[in-house]
């Protein structure tokens, strides 16, 4: 129907009753229900009806407005999170969901998540119990800690530590450990909601021990230790070390703590990794309490551990907003799944996905490369040029910041200069649209897939088969 005067295209519109009736209308409602089916079809006729006011009628046959009305359906039925293949080079993407996890952490979260679990009940005694005693041994077995603690994050962590032991009392920290991190998380700022009073010692690069001595009063509560895990400061820099600010800590009968924000529990050293400090060793040296992610280097899910002293947890764990920021039972079968692949070190590299992924040879990387760019050509045809090019991977979410990692990346360049920005945008749009979205980088004049995170080739290239073909990306 194509009648262009707005009273007789009104009149075309099908009645939803009779739309109902058809059977593309049936089949819908076994798919999505009659509730959502019905208001899908009113939606579609009211949106219809603007059109044809607005003088754009089109076709109003009761077969296109069924078919406008399943893709309305199946767009509302897709969930807005939906798994992405990261070839940003940024291998734990704060902004993609962080450490993938592992098939263990998969299967525990499948387990208990289908079905009542003790989550708070003790099955020996019969009673309610803690949930904390899930976790609390196992990381207390990795770390060395005497007993330990979890909540949902990191940040929740140093809020949680900061409020028990430093409400209306003082914390000297160092300038040069006043960190921001992604989403706006400023140490500061934390410490003002915690409800204790930060002192600043030292300067941007440089603090002395001194400095924190001198800062020590009757109003202080402890003292603190941030890792600057996002970025470095190099050059002329002075750093207090963790066993001397225990020993100042210890001389005034206050608590040492040290936010290691991305913790790991393995030495990377021994896996050719940049060294990045560990909970045990920074509780060895002297540390009264640490906090770390679970999420980060750890590999797991999105968790805040905190582990040390028995008595600085016990009053931790009575604080009224510890129920606010705790863990549910899905997060706790992943976390101790996860934790529990590092009771056996040598096989952690091949089970834990991040570690797999951050050791993986840049040789194994550019033979994908190699395997993937003929095919990339073919299916984006003759507008752009696919080359193996070496690249540089980073570890992310502040993790290592300055170190780099040797990869490789396919590096897509539009053949005609004139428009080519243009072009690498819509390449980018294109990508991020296909039904498991892609994810680059633009840089330099080209579209980078760095390949170190990309795992699954025949995946990638089956979904290149069929939205991609030689005459370019098509939506």
């Amino acid at each position: 129907m194509t009648d262009t005067k707005p009273d007789n295209a009104l009149r075309a519109l099908p009645s939803v009753d009779k739309l109902l009736g058809r059977a593309e209308a049936a089949f819908l409602i076994d798919g999505h229900g009659r509730r959502a089916v019905v208001d899908t079809l009113r939606a579609t006729l009211e949106t219809l009806r603007r059109d044809v006011l607005a003088g754009d009628a089109g076709d109003l046959s009761d077969e296109k407005v069924i078919a406008l009305a399943a893709d309305r359906l199946e767009a509302e039925a897709r969930s807005s999170l939906t798994p992405v293949f990261n070839l940003t080079g940024t291998v734990i993407h704060t902004n993609l969901g962080r450490a993938p996890m592992p098939a263990a952490a998969l299967a525990a979260i499948e387990r208990t998540a289908q079905s009542a679990a003790n989550v708070e009940y003790d099955l020996d005694r019969g009673k309610r119990g803690d949930r904390d005693d899930h976790l609390e041994n196992l990381i207390c077995r990795l770390t060395g800690a005497e007993a330990a603690t979890t909540v949902n994050n990191n940040a929740a962590a140093v809020l949680l530590v900061l409020n028990t032991l430093a409400q209306r009392k003082e914390v000297p920290v160092s300038r040069g450990e006043l960190i921001e991190i992604g989403g706006s998380f400023r140490i500061p700022d934390i410490m003002k909601r915690a409800g204790c009073k930060l002192v600043e010692v030292g300067t941007t690069n440089r603090t002395h021990l001194k400095d924190f001595a001198g800062a020590v009063s009757a109003r202080t509560a402890l003292l603190m230790k941030v890792h600057t895990s996002n970025y470095a400061v190099e050059g002329f820099t002075k750093a207090v070390p963790e066993e001397d600010m225990a020993a100042l800590a210890r001389e005034h009968g206050l608590p040492f703590i040290v936010d290691l924000g991305s913790g790991t529990l393995v030495d990377f050293r021994t896996y050719g990794l940049p060294y990045e400090p560990t909970p045990q060793d920074t509780l060895k040296q002297g540390a009264d309490l640490v906090t770390f992610s679970g999420d980060k280097l750890l590999g797991g899910p999105q968790a805040g551990i905190i582990a040390g002293r028995a008595d600085l947890v016990a009053k931790i764990k009575k604080n009224p907003m510890k129920r606010a920021l705790r863990n549910d039972k899905m997060i706790i079968a992943a976390l101790d799944a996860v934790l529990r692949l590092y009771l056996d070190p040598d096989r952690l590299c091949q089970r834990l996905p991040v570690l797999r992924l951050l050791t993986r040879p840049v040789d194994d990387i550019r033979d994908s490369a190699e395997r993937l760019a003929p095919a990339l050509q073919h299916h984006l045809g003759d507008a752009f040029t696919v080359a193996i090019e070496d690249c540089q991977s980073q570890i992310g979410s502040g993790s290592l910041p300055v170190e780099r990692l040797p990869s490789a990346a396919l590096a897509l360049t539009p053949t005609a200069k004139r428009g080519s920005g243009a072009a690498l945008k819509g390449l980018a749009v294109a990508f991020r649209q296909l039904p498991r979205p892609v994810i680059g980088r633009i840089h330099g004049g080209a579209f980078i897939l760095d390949l170190r995170c990309l795992e699954d080739e025949a995946a990638f290239l089956e979904q290149l088969q069929s939205c991609f073909d030689p005459k370019g990306p098509r939506p």
